[in-house]
């Protein structure tokens, strides 16, 4: 039922823009069907806020990690290019790429991104983790602003992304169905490992949020 209401909404939408701009061609419009697109959660430019508001006052990292985003695929990791990634991301004069190292070290250091050590230095390759999920974490330790954090919220539930979901009232990873405990209550006490198709997760969290908007995933 989801596609359905979704081309309902596209199409609506396309009617809105065809009467308030008549003569607009789609050429003339830049679409995801174009090359050099890039996957970009709907929330990224609140979850950017946040984080620059984790970092220290002065040291902003959003600016840097937005434009490492704009280079990733499925795999989520990249081998860092400092001098080319710096530029940029709008860095320039002498000290460019330090600059932009240390926004990098302080992205490493508030959890949004891994670092390994390579053949350009101690940060040559970087796994980025799920910003909601550092977020969460974050929140849990009181470090992010509560109007904020409810408007994640809110705005999660919205465009149905139920990551923070995905991380428990400890900060802990809520493990999935499939990965739970086996049984041992076989005769020599080993365990016994159930090899059916499992179905699909479902994840509540044990955290309360007294304004949080709770939305069912759809069936």
């Amino acid at each position: 039922m989801a596609k359905p209401r979704k081309r309902d909404i596209l199409r609506r939408q396309l009617e809105t823009r065809a009467q308030l701009w008549p003569d607009l061609t789609e050429k003339m419009v830049w679409n995801m069907d174009n090359e050099g697109w890039v996957a970009v959660p709907r929330l990224m430019p609140l979850m950017m806020s946040i984080m620059d508001d984790l970092s220290d006052k002065g040291f902003p990292v959003s600016r840097t990690y937005f434009e490492l985003w704009s280079r990733l695929r499925e795999e989520q990791f990249l081998t860092l290019s400092p001098e080319e990634m710096a530029f940029h991301a709008g860095f320039e004069g002498q000290r460019m790429v330090r600059t932009w190292k240390d926004r990098v070290e302080r992205l490493a250091d508030l959890g949004f991104i891994a670092l390994k050590p390579g053949h350009l230095g101690p940060a040559t390759y970087a796994v980025f983790y799920n910003p909601y999920h550092v977020i969460k974490r974050a929140y849990l330790a009181k470090r992010v602003q509560e109007n904020k954090w409810q408007a994640l919220v809110v705005r999660a539930n919205e465009v149905g992304a139920f990551d923070l979901e995905d991380i428990d009232a400890k900060g802990e990873l809520v493990p999935d169905e499939e990965d739970a405990e086996p049984d041992s209550d076989d005769a020599e006490g080993k365990a016994v490992f159930d090899f059916s198709p499992k179905p699909s997760r479902k994840i509540t969290s044990t955290r309360k949020v007294p304004t949080r908007l709770v939305k069912k995933r759809a069936k």
